[in-house]
């Protein structure tokens, strides 16, 4: 009973990495988002709008931009 309660209370945030392909990400695994600077330009793929950095250090990138990937986190949790 309580992992069928475990299950249901998991969501997961689908965001677009830089391909358009679908990205599932655990929101509370969310350490940090950050807005691509200018100085970052040429590092990251055309569109990029939110650097998702996680809590075991690695990053997503997504074409949707940090107020929108923020709101859909806390809605999440």
């Amino acid at each position: 009973m309580i992992l069928l309660a475990a299950v249901l209370a998991f969501h997961l945030v689908r965001l677009h990495g830089p391909d358009k392909q679908e990205i599932d990400i655990n929101p509370h695994e969310v350490a940090s988002l950050r807005e691509p600077s200018s100085v970052s330009e040429g590092h990251f793929p055309k569109g990029i709008r939110c650097v998702i950095v996680m809590t075991n250090g690695r990053f997503n990138l997504v074409l949707e931009d940090c107020d929108t990937v923020r709101v859909m986190t806390e809605e999440a949790q």
